[in-house]
């Protein structure tokens, strides 16, 4: 299988987020992507396939904030990197904000996700990485990974939060939509419900989403995730969620997997993009699942079984000392 990843990615090093209500250090650092690098024996760096399959998902205002937010961050005369304190929450409107903190609290939904003058290019190459793996998929290989960092899952079409800044799954299976690929399947097993993948294909019918996450009802995103979730308009029925308890274990969460197979097999697609969290793993210091290193082998098999092309997209899992042998263990399996 071959492996895609940029050091650019490694650029972006927020100093704090905002978690259970007091300041800590930031959690998605890059030695979590210099540790999986190592582990799996490193990884091609990408070739540039340009913004056009990341306008296909994001919107053009929103990716010009995310370019221009850190310097007009600094302008303002404040210090550290960019952190918003206050959200719309009924009915977003197209508002004229100039004020900086207004647009970031248009374009966000926490306060764990900083913007720095590197993360721009970062998320940029995390799109690029996901990009030479799905063309990659393609062309003829079976599987490919790309070690996207910074994450993709949460952010949604014009927002970002959860670690996330442009949805690298979303990009993955768009581009494929655009290169002619009837229909594409996203499996989303991270910890943590990816919110802005169901978001943007939440009214499509070609593009199923299906995922496997903590119960919202007690863990983040809270808002989005909850099994009554299905889609709407000519995407209804193609969003499955699979809300799962504390302390799931390999073989509760293998049987929700094999519902979320077997869905995707009825969908019938020519694509398959997993986006894999290792934050599912029993020593995660931020998650509540038991799964174990040997496991990931396991559902990865079970995932290859089912034949499909499949781009690897890699999302969460912050047990820093871990991480690198759990992807290991996932694209053993495949």
């Amino acid at each position: 299988m071959r492996n895609f990843f940029s050091p650019a990615q490694l650029g972006h090093a927020p100093t704090r987020e905002l978690h259970n209500g007091g300041f800590t250090a930031y959690a998605e650092t890059p030695s979590r992507a210099q540790q999986i690098a190592a582990a799996i024996g490193g990884a091609e760096a990408p070739g540039d396939h340009g913004m056009a399959a990341i306008e296909a998902v994001h919107t053009a205002d929103y990716l010009a904030f995310l370019r221009e937010a850190p310097a007009r961050w600094a302008a303002a005369g404040r210090p550290g990197d960019a952190m918003g304190y206050v959200w719309p929450i009924v009915g977003r409107r197209a508002l004229k904000l100039d004020r900086i903190d207004g647009q970031i609290g248009r374009y966000s939904f926490d306060a764990s996700t900083p913007l720095t003058a590197q993360t721009w290019d970062a998320a940029y190459w995390s799109a690029q990485s996901v990009l030479a793996a799905t063309h990659a998929v393609l062309e003829g290989d079976r599987a490919a990974f790309a070690l996207c960092r910074p994450p993709g899952h949460h952010a949604g079409a014009d927002y970002y939060g959860g670690y996330c800044y442009l949805n690298t799954a979303a990009i993955a299976a768009q581009a494929a939509r655009n290169a002619g690929v009837r229909r594409v399947a996203i499996l989303d097993i991270d910890y943590h419900h990816g919110n802005g993948t169901q978001d943007i294909f939440w009214e499509r019918g070609d593009v199923f989403y299906a995922s496997l996450h903590a119960d919202p009802a007690t863990d983040y995103p809270f808002y989005w995730g909850h099994a009554d979730e299905i889609g709407d308009g000519e995407g209804r029925g193609t969003t499955l969620n699979l809300p799962l308890p504390h302390g799931t274990t390999r073989d509760p969460f293998r049987r929700a997997q094999a519902v979320a197979l077997d869905a995707i097999a009825h969908f019938a697609p020519d694509l398959l993009v997993l986006s894999f969290g290792a934050d599912t793993w029993e020593g995660d210091p931020i998650s509540h699942f038991a799964l174990t290193t040997a496991d990931y082998a396991v559902l990865a098999r079970d995932i290859a079984a089912c034949g499909w092309p499949c781009v690897v997209a890699m999302e969460g899992g912050y047990a820093i000392d871990a991480l690198g042998a759990n992807v290991r263990s996932l694209l053993t399996g495949f």
